[in-house]
């Protein structure tokens, strides 16, 4: 019922402005108390490794790697400097804030709702059309941001039940689990890819594809290291090497993907709204104008804390040293502005508050556990309401430049042209071979498929090539293959060397991937 429901309003939200994440939370919110609808309690131990992985895996493998390089330094302020910041920043002021409740306590809650979420910032993003350097910059910092948060929330969470861990603790365990996580995703991937490659059946090999997130982060946590940093590394190697899988793999697999994040993300923010009357259940004495108070102060740390960081590490930097003004061009108020508001909370935030033990190590109940809960439901309804619902009239309000459409026609157009020439060169060479000897009309044919990009039918024909044994058919199929890989590697060749994005690069393969199954679909 909740995947129904959750599909259904997910559907609804395509035809409406509103991004799709904020319809899902407030009908989760309005069904919460209808007669009939069953509970449904957010479970770490089914969110964090059953639900989190594939939604990095798909979000990190329509990342593009290059890009994130090339974003490195913003993507780990935010990822790894802002989370601490907005740990300590946090913790520091609820426990001003709430009368009575324990430093460590305090910088629990502000562990939990210090990463904002990976999928709401996606989502936000790609609705509203960000520039692509902001879009890069949100996305890489969502990919790694709960990797920081989950370690240092089990730093603290460690403090404060009486475990006796110290700063020095709390540096080693963020550095076993950050680089363990990156060294089991190295580890990983190249064999994973291998096995991609020479897997012959594409169900097969979208099989693989569904396990790859559950292994890399399985695997990460089974030697306690990060298994969203595993997860990570492992999906943006993939998805910068996706053109070497074979065509049936690529149209499967991404039909597979959409409705597998499709299905998650419906579900999970329909999961957040129906939290409400199991965090309020708890609340107890925290009821009414106290717990409103506490619940808008936290919210406005969480805003402002944001800002303080984004601006000094964007800026001043930028204003000392010429390097970074060269390397990161076209970074205005304007877009720092934005990065600061679009950091919307998440699942992510709610699990970890649930995964809070309802006691310590000597018996007694842990601290102020309800109203973190409770400050933490808020905080994610909150950033997603307010943020999310403010984001497309402040960036039309900014006039941020968007993508440049006719920039990125003309580079898709040269590179198109380049990969012709490329591919009828290499066919002239082939038809030259007696072993690809072809009438001319189909002879003909290839050049025009070069030139017009529409041709879907292949014709069968009867006559066999004395050299090879194919038919005419077969061997125009052939070639017709041939000259597509010719295309395809110029692509990915202008990738590498950034004169076309990796958006366009899967435009461009996927456009190739449809001729090439139209050619080589099966018959009965």
């Amino acid at each position: 019922m909740l995947v129904a429901g959750s599909a259904t309003v997910a559907g609804l939200a395509r035809r409406t402005p509103v991004p799709a994440p904020l319809l899902l939370v407030a009908a989760g919110l309005a069904v919460s108390y209808l007669p009939g609808v069953p509970g449904y309690t957010l479970d770490p131990e089914v969110v964090l490794p059953l639900v989190l992985p594939p939604l990095l895996y798909t979000a990190a493998t329509d990342s593009s790697y290059l890009d994130l390089r090339a974003q490195m330094r913003p993507v780990a302020l935010l990822s790894v400097g802002y989370v601490l910041f907005a740990t300590l920043a946090v913790g520091w002021a609820v426990y001003l804030i709430v009368p009575g409740m324990p430093l460590t306590a305090a910088l629990v809650l502000g562990a939990v709702i210090a990463p904002p979420d990976a999928v709401a910032a996606t989502a936000v993003a790609r609705r509203v059309g960000l520039p692509s350097r902001i879009t890069t910059i949100l996305q890489g910092e969502s990919l790694v941001n709960d990797a920081t948060a989950i370690t240092a929330y089990k730093v603290a969470l460690a403090a404060a039940v009486g475990e006796g861990a110290t700063w020095a603790d709390g540096t080693r365990e963020f550095l076993v689990a950050a680089f363990g996580g990156v060294a089991v995703g190295l580890l990983l991937m190249m064999p994973i890819h291998w096995l991609r490659t020479h897997l012959k059946e594409a169900l097969l090999q979208n099989t693989l594809s569904l396990l790859i997130p559950f292994v890399a982060y399985g695997a990460a946590e089974w030697v306690h290291a990060s298994g969203v940093l595993a997860v990570v590394v492992v999906a943006l190697y993939l998805g910068y090497h996706n053109w070497q899988v074979d065509f049936a793999t690529r149209l499967q697999e991404e039909a597979v993907w959409k409705m597998v994040a499709f299905v998650l993300e419906s579900a999970v923010f329909a999961l957040i709204g129906l939290q409400l009357p199991v965090v309020l259940r708890g609340l107890g004495a925290y009821e009414g104008l106290r717990a409103a108070w506490y619940a808008l102060a936290v919210f406005l740390v969480v805003v402002l804390s944001r800002f303080v960081w984004v601006y000094p590490v964007t800026h001043v930097p930028r204003a000392l040293f010429r390097r970074i003004r060269e390397r990161e061009e076209g970074q205005t108020w304007k877009g720092s502005f934005v990065i600061g508001w679009a950091g919307m909370r998440g699942v992510v935030s709610l699990a970890i508050a649930f995964s809070i033990p309802r006691t310590m190590h000597d018996g007694s109940a842990f601290p102020f556990r309800n109203l973190i809960l409770f400050l933490t439901f808020t905080t994610v309804i909150g950033t997603l309401v307010a943020q999310g619902l403010s984001l497309p009239p402040l960036i039309r309000l900014l006039r941020l430049p968007g993508r440049d459409a006719q920039a990125e026609t003309l580079a898709e157009a040269n590179a198109q042209a380049q990969a012709s020439r490329a591919a009828e060169t290499h066919l002239e060479a082939l038809l030259d071979d007696e072993r690809n000897a072809l009438p001319p009309p189909l002879a003909d044919r290839l050049r025009m498929v070069l030139e017009r990009r529409r041709n879907a039918v292949w014709e069968r024909l009867g006559s066999v090539n004395p050299v090879t044994g194919e038919t005419h058919d077969d061997t125009y199929r052939r070639l017709s293959r041939q000259m597509i890989g010719a295309e395809r590697e110029v692509f990915v060749r202008l990738r590498n060397h950034r004169y076309i994005d990796d958006e366009m690069l899967r435009t461009l393969l996927r456009r190739l991937d449809l001729e090439e199954a139209a050619a080589y679909r099966e018959t009965a």
